[in-house]
Order: structure tokens, then sequence, then C-alpha cells
């Protein structure tokens, strides 16, 4: 066997076994049926790393010689774990967005901030019981502010008490009336979601507590509210607030500079 096939198979070892490290970390990361527990996404895993290092038509002692070439690498640079991890994460997550298509940009009639008009959306997944969702409504408001091409899709996401629930009618009621962003921030102003600070922001955003009242309790509204946990569950992700800026995901009150870059890449993507 001459240097270039030696060479040529050592490579495909590396990739068969490479390969496998990743098949691994996507089975145990990704799979979701309950039927496919710990023991089972391994064995599925060893049996396609054996199945592409025989394709690779190496000998047992090459095949020793590349594994523990590999396991040393590993061992010594453990962080390559987790940075495929995170690339598998990222492209499954865009994957799941994808699939989510218009429908998280779909606009609830009125529940939008910002340029309405605007070239870059921001999607805000928000719980009016979330101290992180309110301590967020100050780099939103400064966001809109600074970045006049962005429009803001809010989705009420009451996922934290029945009061958030609540709470998440009436910012859709309040929708409906054009006063969605005055009831949103004088709801996060008046403290935890309850009757009195849900009539207390409905008073101070203007609305008609009459139509209000009867817009909370339609089946539209309930409908919206039941659409974006539904996407929750299959965008993947379990807290508020969320946001999503084209390809990216940011979750938890991060802040104006991260949420102000997020809108700077997704601007430059076009």
């Amino acid at each position: 066997m001459n240097e270039q096939t030696t060479g040529k198979r050592l490579l495909l070892t590396f990739a068969a076994i490479g390969a496998a490290i990743l098949l691994a970390a996507g089975f145990y990361f990704f799979s979701t049926s309950e039927e496919i527990q710990r023991g089972d996404k391994a064995a599925y895993a060893a049996a396609d790393a054996e199945r592409a290092i025989s394709a690779a038509g190496v000998s047992s002692e090459e095949r020793a010689a590349t594994e523990a070439i590999v396991r040393a690498y590993i061992l010594e640079n453990p962080e390559i774990i987790t940075e495929a991890v995170e690339i598998l994460q990222r492209r499954e997550m865009a994957k799941r967005m994808d699939a989510a298509g218009g429908a998280l940009t779909k606009v609830f009639p009125g529940a939008v901030g910002g340029n309405p008009d605007g070239s870059i959306t921001v999607v805000e997944f928000t719980d009016y019981n979330c101290g992180f969702c309110r301590s967020s409504v100050a780099d939103m408001n400064r966001l809109m502010g600074s970045e006049k091409d962005v429009r803001i899709v809010y989705r009420e996401l009451p996922i934290l008490s029945p009061t958030s629930r609540d709470a998440a009618h009436w910012a859709l009621a309040a929708a409906k009336q054009g006063k969605h962003k005055a009831f949103h921030d004088a709801m996060f102003a008046a403290g935890p979601a309850s009757e009195q600070t849900i009539t207390t922001a409905a008073q101070r955003a203007g609305l008609n507590m009459d139509q209000a009242m009867k817009d909370a309790a339609s089946a539209e509204v309930n409908a919206e509210i039941e659409r974006n946990l539904a996407m929750m569950q299959q965008i993947g992700f379990n807290g508020t607030p969320t946001f999503i800026i084209g390809d990216q995901m940011l979750e938890g009150a991060l802040g104006y500079d991260a949420l102000k870059a997020a809108v700077e890449k997704a601007r430059k993507k076009g």
C-alpha cells in the first residue's frame, strides 16, 4: 500500500470518527421521541460509526491508531464537543424557525411597535408577570428610538400564571383599539398582573373598557394566544422574554447593546 493511499484511508477514518461524534451529539441533544432513550441513542450512534469506519476500508491497526489520536485530541481540547453541539443547535433552531414561516412575523392587528413598515422585524414573546420582560421595556423603547427601520411584532406568551393570561387577553383587546403599546408599557409599569393592575393599565392606555372586556373574552384573542403557545413549542424555547431577529434567537433580558447588535447583523444579511 503506497503512502498516498494510506494517507487517504487515515483521512477517511478521521472523518468517520468525527462524524460519529457529531452523530452521537445530534442524537443526544435533538431526538424528541420519548421511545428513544439515551442508551438507545448511543447504540444508534455507535452503529453509524461502525458503518462509516467499515466503509473507509481501514485495517484494525489503522483504526486503533486513529482512535487513539482522536481520543487524545478530544481530551486535550474538550471544547470542540461544545462547539459542535452549539453549531448543531443553531442549525436545528434555524430549521424550526423556517418551519414556523410567515406565522412568526404575522402581526395580530394592532400588536406592533416601532416602524410598522420597517425592513427589520423583531419578534418579542412576553409575559406580563415576567420580571426580565419588565426590565427589557426600556431597552426595547430605546431600540425603537434609535433604529428607525425596526418593526416590533409583539407575541403574548402567558406562561407564568393565570393572571398572565388575563393580562395577555387585555393586551390583545388593546391592540384591537390601536393601543397595544400604550397598554403594554402601562401594564409593566403597574406591576405584576392582577385584576387591579390590569384595570389600571387599561385606563391609563385610554381603552374603551366595555369594548375591551368583550374583545378580551373573544375567540379571536384566545386563538392568538394558543397560536403563540404552539409556536413556542414548535421553535423550541421555554421562557420570556424571547426575541427573534432574522435567523437569531435571543433569550432573556440581554440589554440594549445585544439587541442592537442582533438588528445590525440582520440588516447586513438583508
